[in-house]
């Protein structure tokens, strides 16, 4: 019994100020590393909704070629950040009715997250339509060519989702690409 009494005086614990330190420390640590997991996080989000939003676009314009029929990638009531339905728009009005097949929908983007659309025609025209060649044209006139830009962005990150004439989609990052992307 006096050895176990002998070996326990002399250990030493650790004392109320020493474990407020080491608390502090892991505090400061954790903190400086919340903003750049912050940033990690919106960036991944930021290259998901641009990976969705070009396989939809590739994939309305194979099945346009496939069907020999005009396919269109519209976004939801409220704007593209509430996502996107791809169908077959068989009244030509751009928009999904009872009438038309749908075929795919996206849904909510990541808070912070927005969209914005550039293209040939009348800037209310807030859609992109293949027609069975798989170039982008309006709804209602498969003949009549339709290209632009979406700007996908989350504060000072973006990408750029360009739709040439023919009606291919490339992705490019205007920070990285620098004046290739404007092309």
């Amino acid at each position: 019994m006096q050895a176990l009494i002998e070996r326990l005086a002399g250990q030493r614990g650790r004392t109320l100020l020493e474990m407020l330190v080491a608390l502090a420390i892991a505090a400061i640590l954790l903190c400086a590393a919340l903003p750049t997991g912050h940033a990690l996080l919106r960036r991944q989000q930021l290259q998901a909704a641009v990976a969705d939003l070009h396989a939809a676009l590739d994939t309305a314009r194979a099945l346009a070629i496939a069907r020999g029929s005009v396919i269109v990638v519209a976004p939801h009531a409220g704007g593209w950040e509430r996502g996107w339905t791809i169908f077959a728009d068989r009244d030509g009005d751009a928009k999904p009715g009872p009438d038309d097949e749908i075929i795919l929908e996206q849904g909510v983007l990541a808070d912070g997250i927005h969209i914005r659309m550039k293209f040939t025609g009348s800037a209310s025209q807030d859609y992109i339509a293949y027609n069975s060649a798989g170039r982008s044209c309006r709804a209602d006139k498969s003949q009549t060519a339709r290209w632009g830009t979406l700007t996908v962005e989350a504060g000072p990150q973006q990408y750029l989702v360009r739709i040439n004439m023919l009606g291919r989609a490339r992705v490019c990052d205007p920070k990285k690409d620098g004046a290739a992307c404007t092309g």
